[in-house]
């Protein structure tokens, strides 16, 4: 794995969703557990999501992190961004 990647905290989980941050929120993993899937964040992109999850946040507040997540997933496109992620 990619030491980016190694050293990532939990932030956000429900069910079928799962969020990972670096400490200095320059990199994320979004993972879609139910499809074994992940969006690996970095740069540019990394920066994209934490202004799109910080907005859905903001106007979702009683969102539950699936919810938000799947928010994000679907209608922020992050989806297009995930590979299968290995057993």
């Amino acid at each position: 794995m990619d030491q980016t990647f190694a050293l990532l905290t939990l932030i956000a989980e429900g069910s079928e969703y799962e969020l990972l941050a670096s400490e200095n929120s320059a990199a994320f993993l979004l993972r879609f557990k139910t499809d074994h899937l992940a969006a690996r964040l970095q740069g540019e992109d990394a920066a994209r999501f934490r202004a799109d999850y910080d907005a859905i946040k903001l106007q979702f507040p009683d969102w539950t992190a699936d919810q938000m997540l799947a928010q994000l997933w679907d209608q922020g496109g992050y989806s297009w961004l995930a590979t299968e992620e290995e057993n």
